[in-house]
């Protein structure tokens, strides 16, 4: 946020909180604004480019906080497994307190814009990659080559978003519980028993 402003970082805030519920197109401009109890001119001076502009600021706000998480429980586990299921469970936690309204923050306006808006896929590409380099590197952590941990945080990734996908339909956490349960052994086999 760094010497944002007020205004801005609650329209960012507003309008994160609001693609992550309901999508980018039922998502008006009047609804983020009423919202972060902003004035009318203060949109288009904080984002002369209008909506495509704030969905990025959005992206980019919600895809850092995401990865402070990811980056607090890889610090807090004990390998690379633990975070997998460290992380699941604050997920689903989330996802349960929300009534499973608010799953993956950027899953989406990625399903719905990415392939509609090149600067939006842009933000959404460098957020999902930040976070899989953040768990490929817990990964590395635990002894995996830098290939092996590439793809492995891949998978993990690609997986947690689908169960995300699939608890959210489903109101119930258990595929998300149940997809990291799962990869946490997968982790395990590959790391060995005197790392995971």
């Amino acid at each position: 946020m760094s010497g944002a402003s007020p205004t801005r970082d609650r329209l960012v805030d507003t309008a994160a909180r609001l693609f992550q519920e309901r999508g980018y197109a039922a998502t008006g401009l009047a609804e983020v604004l009423e919202a972060a109890q902003a004035p009318k001119g203060s949109l288009y001076h904080h984002f002369p480019d209008g909506k495509e502009g704030l969905a990025v600021a959005a992206v980019e706000r919600s895809a850092g906080r995401f990865l402070e998480t990811l980056l607090k429980d890889a610090a807090a586990s004990a390998s690379s497994a633990d975070m997998v299921l460290r992380f699941a469970s604050r997920l689903a936690g989330w996802l349960e307190q929300s009534g499973f309204r608010l799953g993956c923050p950027l899953a989406t306006l990625a399903l719905e814009q990415a392939a509609i808006s090149e600067r939006l896929a842009g933000a959404l590409s460098v957020a999902f990659a930040g976070w899989q380099e953040a768990l490929a590197a817990r990964l590395h952590a635990d002894g995996l080559d830098t290939g092996r941990s590439a793809a492995l945080a891949r998978l993990s990734l690609c997986t947690i978003e689908g169960a995300l996908i699939l608890a959210r339909t489903s109101r119930d956490s258990a595929p998300l519980r149940q997809a990291a349960e799962t990869l946490a052994g997968v982790i395990r086999q590959e790391t060995g028993p005197s790392r995971a």
